[in-house]
């Protein structure tokens, strides 16, 4: 097990890294230097072949409020600077969802603006029956970045999309479930996200890699996948050390044990 300190907590025990906001006095929102730093852990996490899941959540009471609106006027006060920023707040939503494994956003509390831009970003999103979903960038004169957009479209569906963002308005989890924003509500979040990944982290990790390349490049909308790097997922698999393990398990009506090459 490892640990880190700081705005930005990683634990890795047992395969499952837990990467951890902590700022609860400000409701974890989100700095310029931690959306950078999130991205880098997730860069970090995501070629560890000993992390077979990641899961991110919040410390205290909420997942996250967001940006940091009170840095504004420093690092986001002109169109050139907000720039700068937004391509910083994708880098770090590109990151974790290029992350090759599993990735489970655990929801407490508030899940507003760049916090849902960073559950987006993950594969899953549980949450607890206190949470408080939604993107308020219309209350502040925001466009909603594209990126993070493509994703809610993808999730949602187009009416739905609009209204998250047309009305700023805060769903609780029984709602955002119903349209499926979420995809599971639990009592503990966490718990709920590390026995999902239980369930996928014996499987092949270059299986789940290429599926979820595709996958992801496909939700993106049309020209977003790159059949030469889909292509080169399926061949590396093909030629993989873990293809013959699987073959050689099935053969012999035991468990395969997968190490990712």
């Amino acid at each position: 097990m490892r640990e880190t300190t700081g705005d930005i907590l990683v634990a890795v025990d047992g395969g499952m890294a837990t990467v951890m906001l902590n700022r609860p006095a400000q409701r974890n929102a989100m700095t310029l230097a931690m959306w950078r730093e999130v991205g880098a852990r997730f860069q970090e996490l995501g070629s560890d072949k000993t992390v077979r899941a990641i899961i991110l959540t919040g410390a205290g009471n909420s997942f996250s409020v967001g940006a940091d609106v009170s840095e504004f006027d420093k690092v986001r006060a002109t169109a050139a600077a907000a720039t700068e920023y937004e391509i910083a707040v994708d880098a770090c939503a590109d990151a974790i969802e290029a992350a090759p494994k599993p990735t489970f956003a655990a929801i407490s509390g508030y899940c507003l603006g760049g916090g849902c831009h960073l559950a987006l970003a993950c594969d899953f999103r549980i949450a607890g029956p206190d949470a408080a979903i939604g993107i308020p960038a219309a209350k502040l004169s925001i466009v909603y970045g594209v990126r993070s957009t493509q994703r809610l479209l993808a999730l949602v569906g187009i009416v739905e999309a609009k209204r998250l963002l047309y009305t700023a308005a805060r769903y609780d989890a029984a709602t955002a479930l119903a349209i499926g924003l979420l995809d599971r509500v639990g009592d503990n979040p966490v718990l709920t996200a590390a026995g999902m990944a239980r369930d996928m982290i014996a499987n092949a990790p270059l299986s789940i890699a290429g599926a979820k390349t595709i996958l992801n490049g496909l939700a993106m909308g049309p020209g977003a996948l790159d059949a030469k790097v889909a292509q080169r997922a399926i061949d590396i698999a093909a030629d993989s050390a873990d293809y013959l393990e699987g073959r050689r398990a099935f053969a012999q009506k035991r468990q395969p044990h997968f190490r990712g090459e």
